[in-house]
């Protein structure tokens, strides 16, 4: 794949310079027209949509285009999941940064009646 953006990664579309909406990009495929790219995604609203945009590939990697004369922006959002050193297992966290513990698991009294 020529973009850094992938299948399965979450975007957030700037439309006019401001945050509009999140979207999961379902796939990306070669267009018939050389050179584009269809960026299939489903917009994360109630109800769900989803959208096929004709696009190249560094607009989808980022840089600003226009539809309808309005400045649109894809911004791919980084992996939440923290990154492991493939030797040790251990995740590798940001230099400055407190490594996260595991979470607590609380349980909830039975509901009566």
């Amino acid at each position: 794949m020529d973009t850094l953006t992938q299948p399965r990664d979450v975007v957030l579309v700037h439309v006019d310079d401001k945050p509009s909406f999140y979207a999961r990009v379902e796939e990306i495929l070669l267009d018939r027209k050389r050179g584009w790219r269809q960026l299939r995604f489903q917009v994360l609203t109630l109800p769900p949509q989803e959208l096929t945009w004709i696009l190249e590939p560094n607009q989808i990697d980022g840089d600003t285009f226009t539809m309808g004369g309005t400045p649109v922006r894809i911004e791919r959002l980084p992996d939440p999941r923290p990154s492991v050193d493939p030797e040790t297992g251990e995740a590798i966290g940001e230099p400055g940064k407190a490594p996260q513990t595991p979470g607590e698991v609380i349980s909830f009294p039975p509901r009566k009646g």
